[in-house]
Order: structure tokens, then sequence, then C-alpha cells
């Protein structure tokens, strides 16, 4: 995700926050996408209920769920992700091979599942069940691509 703005305050007493916009101008913000802000460690999906620009680098906004001066006070001095832009094009690891820690044969990649801040991957198993694993630079051993074969670290259990 991209980090695009960071709350600076409330402002008023109906839940509007004041943002400070990072390196994007107001006009290539996707007002129809989510926006994500970290609690706890995790992201946290808001919507856009209204933006209006304040000059270049700020702007007035409403949030879903973010009602009260209180709640918008919860909000000063987060950061604030977007995962709508274009980035760096990743590689595909559709085919690869997959080994457990142990060296062992899992499956083939079948797919991913890009989820915000959680991206799985879909494993294909030798009986052709598919199985979604973590896919965290946490849990990456090792990655071979003249071989194309991907060795994870998974826990027990989701296999």
């Amino acid at each position: 995700m991209l980090r695009i703005a960071q709350v600076l305050k409330s402002n008023g007493t109906e839940g509007e926050v004041l943002l400070s916009l990072l390196d994007i101008a107001p006009e290539d913000i996707d007002l129809q996408e989510p926006v994500f802000i970290e609690f706890d460690g995790l992201p946290v999906p808001f919507y856009f209920e209204s933006f209006t620009p304040r000059g270049t680098r700020r702007a007035l906004a409403r949030l879903t769920g973010v009602r009260s001066l209180k709640d918008a006070d919860e909000l000063a001095g987060k950061a604030v992700f977007a995962d709508y832009f274009e980035e760096e094009e990743e590689e595909d690891l559709t085919g690869w091979s997959v080994r457990n820690q142990d060296g062992r044969l899992v499956g083939t990649v079948a797919d991913y599942e890009d989820i915000p801040g959680n991206t799985c991957l879909w494993i294909r198993k030798a009986d052709g069940e598919e199985v979604l694993v973590p896919f965290h630079e946490d849990l990456v051993l090792g990655l071979d691509e003249k071989s194309g074969t991907l060795t994870l670290s998974i826990p027990e259990g989701l296999l």
C-alpha cells in the first residue's frame, strides 16, 4: 500500500478531519476506493463521505464511521494508505513449485489472493486440493528463479 496522507487533526465537532497530502494531488485520489488507517497493526478500510481540497497539499475529509470529535481525534497523527495506485509489477509466481521449510514438496502456486495487508497464495497440492497460505516476507525462506521454486515456512495446520 502507498502512504498518501497524514491526518493532522480533527476539524469541527461532526467528525471531519484535516489531511496533509503526501506527494499526491487531490485530484489523483480515487474517492470511490477505500483508504486504510492502521489500528493495532492492521489496516482498517474507510471510505470518503466528503473530500474538499484546501490548496494543493491539504484537504478536509469525512470518513465512514467517524461521526464525532472524539472519533476524529482518535485518527489525529495517523497515516492514510491507499492500494489502488499502480505499483511496480511483481513477478507472477503462478506455476512455481512450493516447498516447506523441511524441503518437502507441498504443491504449486495456482493463484494469489491480494487481501489488503495480507497477500495469500493458493497452493494446489498433489491430490488437487487447493489451500490458502499467507505470503509474507517473514515466511519466505527462499526464492529460486532458475528452478521456479519458492520455499516457505508454512505454519503447522495450514496444510
